[in-house]
């Protein structure tokens, strides 16, 4: 019977730097679902690799004084063999540099440009080098990159388009016929209301103002805009041919299953990608998973920060499959995941060395000791075995279930809960005690062959997550992995067998202080910071004369949305405002320019007292004011604003 196919894909690691542990986390968990979908039957196709274009890049390598290929190919190289020592199965490892890559995204383009999605124009914005984007002033965050928190310049250069608004109704109500397209349900929702129902621009597709890039072969002075080369990776790895018949391996592997990205690039996967899919005449990947991001110390990791763990360190320290257990275990299924050396050497005793370790070195121990390593089936059975081989028969459907929803940290919690269920069993039965009474040896072999037998259900089901520790669980019992359709029965052991004549330490325990003082940690930096001194508080203004209630509702506070804003010429310190009050324009004049730019002010809902009688201020007349808050020196301020979305003109009250 012929495999069904299965395509999954991680986002393709932008070689401007090795990456840290954060970034791994997206490639272990990946080569996790991509194992388990093999253990199932699957036929898996399993794509990673590295995209190596870019301005960002052309400036680290000048800063190197290296030229941009050398400079990609050293971290490249630097990035897949962190891939290789996480012990990866990846069956493709692509890079945008490659030569068949390039080919394909020229046709691509020009593909696109004569069907008249893209067209030639020019662009001014604001650019965020490290996310390689555009945008709008209103765009912006506090002045900077809302995706990356970065700084941005004002760039202004000729450039082509894509015609992002002529599929965007398309891909709205693909996404509303698909929920599962985008997971979790979160992102979506994100997507939805930040993106796509507000209206998509067009968007630069080619860049002219640096060289290290794909070059529009039509146009040379233009190179393809990095995100248009990076995301046509998952098609052209597998052989798309835009302009001719493409391969059988294209044929049987697209749509892809997963796209396996990080929450920070859920918007080119879940908008660009499927709207150049559908210009392409290209059906959609089935499904995009933004996994969250690993902090430290509750931080996004940063080089700038300072607070980076990186892979081959880890390794050293911990082992790969105690690194790999910590990245899938210790990350949510939608929040952030937290990484500290504390939780690290936390995990790896109690649940790699104490709960599995240990089991599997007691297990081969008694074996060998009560019976010089021979398991065997006797049929002396109790009732307390029913429940081991429950949860032990249980466990594959409840495993699968949890990694149909990409559920992959319960999912190995699942497994950890089949080896409690036999350290508790084995306190349940006591074969110590077993072992004291010969008239209870047929009783005492039956509890040890359930063990056995339990274990290496447990190492099968171990090994897509922890490989090397599947493998020698399964070598010490003497057992050969148990297939997945195997796994619903119990018994399949063979009595008889004989394990290990000594058991293998899989997991030593470790003292924190010593891993500490290897990585010139000091322990009490791990404490919890001291409460910082009470503030002096500052000298407020006295509580003004008291009005009455009737006095108070004579003033109509509403809600407002500002449309506009600019600076009122010859003051330093007013804007001016036009504002929407459920349908009615208005001016408002406030002193707030110290501490707002006009263009972070458009979109804001504010609060307006209607009913102002109107002011002129520097030759504007201002009907109403906004409302803020400051501290008694005016050195902070805020405008007050309500904290869920509510329409212009409610009333405030």
């Amino acid at each position: 019977m012929e495999k069904k196919p299965y395509y999954i894909t991680t986002a393709i690691a932008y070689a401007s730097a090795t990456p840290h542990i954060g970034n791994v986390y997206e490639i272990v968990l990946a080569d996790a679902i991509a194992r388990y979908k093999r253990f199932m039957g699957y036929d898996v196709f399993f794509q990673t690799g590295t995209d190596e274009h870019g301005q960002k890049i052309e400036e680290k390598a000048q800063k190197a004084g290296v030229e941009p290929q050398a400079y990609v190919d050293r971290v490249a190289g630097d990035i897949r063999s962190i891939w290789d020592l996480m012990n990866t199965s990846y069956d493709k490892f692509i890079r945008t540099t490659d030569k068949d890559h390039e080919q394909k995204v020229q046709r691509i383009f020009k593909k696109l440009y004569d069907q008249g999605d893209i067209y030639k124009g020019a662009y001014e914005g604001m650019y965020c080098t490290p996310c390689e984007s555009f945008f709008t002033a209103s765009q912006l965050k506090d002045g900077r990159c809302p995706d990356c928190g970065g700084e941005v310049k004002p760039a202004k250069e000729e450039a082509y388009f894509f015609k992002m608004s002529k599929y965007a109704p398309r891909l709205i109500d693909y996404i509303n016929q698909h929920p599962e397209f985008i997971q979790p349900v979160a992102r979506k929702n994100e997507m939805m209301n930040n993106f796509l129902l507000p209206g998509l621009q067009d968007l630069c597709v080619s860049r002219s103002s640096f060289k290290w890039g794909i070059p529009v072969d039509f146009d040379p002075k233009h190179v393809v805009y990095v995100w248009l080369d990076a995301l046509t990776n998952y098609i052209t790895g597998i052989g798309y041919e835009p302009d001719g018949e493409s391969t059988d391996q294209f044929k049987k592997l697209w749509p892809a299953d997963l796209h396996l990205i990080g929450k920070d690039i859920i918007r080119f996967h879940t908008i660009y990608w499927p709207i150049f899919l559908m210009a392409l005449d290209l059906p959609l990947p089935k499904q995009v998973f933004g996994h969250p991001w690993l902090l430290m110390n509750e931080g996004k990791m940063s080089k700038s920060k300072g607070n980076v763990m990186y892979a081959h360190d880890l390794v050293k320290l911990f082992g790969v499959d105690a690194v790999r257990y910590f990245l899938i275990h210790e990350m949510p299924f939608d929040s952030d995941g937290n990484c500290t050396y504390e939780l690290l050497v936390e995990r790896l005793n109690a649940d790699l060395a104490n709960t599995l370790g240990n089991l599997v070195n007691r297990t081969v121990a008694m074996s060998n000791k009560y019976f010089s390593g021979v398991v065997e089936r006797t049929g002396a059975r109790e009732a307390v075995d029913e429940e081991l081989k429950e949860t032990a028969t249980a466990a594959v459907g409840k495993v699968t279930a949890r990694m149909d929803e990409l559920r992959v940290a319960d999912a190995i919690t699942e497994i950890f809960n089949l080896f409690k269920r036999c350290n508790k069993y084995i306190d349940e039965t006591a074969p110590w005690t077993l072992a004291k009474d010969p008239a209870k040896t047929d009783r005492l072999k039956e509890v040890l062959y359930n063990l056995t037998e339990s274990i290496v259900m447990g190492a099968s089901l171990l090994a897509p997550f922890l490989p090397d520790t599947g493998a020698k669980i399964l070598a010490e019992l003497n057992a050969n992995p148990r297939p997945f359709d195997g796994l619903t029965d119990f018994g399949l052991y063979p009595s008889g067998n004989r394990v290990a004549e000594k058991p293998e330490i899989l997991f030593a325990r470790l003292d924190l202080k010593e891993v500490l003082d290897k990585v010139g940690v000091k322990e009490e930096a791990l404490a919890a910071p001291a409460a910082p001194a009470e503030p002096e508080k500052p000298a407020l203004p006295p509580i003004k004369e008291e009005i009455s209630y009737d006095d108070f509702m004579k003033v109509d506070l509403r809600l407002a949305k500002v449309m506009a804003c600019e600076e009122v010429k010859k003051s330093k310190k007013l804007l001016k405002l036009t504002l929407d009050v459920a349908g009615e324009e208005r001016t408002v004049v406030s002193g707030i320019k110290k501490w707002y730019a006009p263009q972070d002010l458009v979109g804001k809902t504010v609060v307006l007292v209607a009913n102002l009688k109107p002011a002129t201020l520097c030759g504007v007349e201002s009907r109403g004011m906004v409302l803020a808050v400051s501290d008694p020196a005016d050195e902070n301020l805020a405008l007050i604003t309500p904290s869920a979305d509510m329409p212009s003109g409610y009333v405030v009250r």
